[in-house]
């Protein structure tokens, strides 16, 4: 038997009629894809998690205990919801599904940064993902567009737990890449 969401089954549907031809509004899609509010991301769901496991002896020392091979999350970008500043110990792909772009500041491990914007706009020098080194710190900002949010998606490997996720001092963070303090401003800011 197919069971619907709760979301479609309680919905009104001459208040919500969504127009096929424009994309859902992002209320739209934190209901459909029940997408709650999350400390670093915005609003998030994680959508897998592998139930296999690297043995905390098979890991660099910085992971204390085992970790799922991969994980994987929906997030969803506002401007009243942004990445903030933070950093995971694991590398990230970033996969952007609909809405505006998103503008990446990136402070690499090795001390340099870059900004790189994940959208659809190929011609415009946007790509629909977007490698995240882990370690390294990172935050974003919506660039303009219509829809007001950007869906993204994540993947991590290995796969993420609470301990892998530190939050950046943005001041020390100045400090530490002073050739990106103007960006590192603009983005917290």
């Amino acid at each position: 038997m197919l069971s619907m969401p709760s979301w479609w089954a309680n919905r009104n549907v001459e208040e919500e009629m969504m127009n096929l031809e424009t994309h859902p509004t992002a209320e739209e899609v934190k209901a459909m894809l029940s997408l709650k509010p999350h400390p670093t991301c915005g609003f998030v769901a994680e959508t897998y998690r592998s139930p296999l496991k690297i043995p905390s002896e098979a890991l660099p020392e910085a992971y204390e205990g085992d970790r799922p091979y991969g994980s994987a999350l929906y997030f969803l970008v506002s401007p009243e919801a942004q990445i903030v500043m933070h950093r995971i110990r694991s590398d990230q792909l970033y996969h952007h599904y609909m809405g505006d772009p998103l503008e990446v500041l990136m402070l690499y491990p090795n001390g340099t940064g870059a900004v790189a914007s994940v959208g659809s706009d190929l011609t415009g020098g946007e790509r629909p993902q977007l490698f995240v080194p882990g370690n390294t710190f990172h935050t974003s900002r919506l660039a303009s567009g219509d829809s007001g949010y950007a869906l993204l998606a994540s993947t991590e490997w290995p796969g993420v737990e609470p301990p892998d996720v530190e939050h950046g001092n943005v001041e020390e963070l100045v400090v530490a890449f002073p050739e990106m303090a103007a960006q590192i401003h603009a983005f917290t800011g």
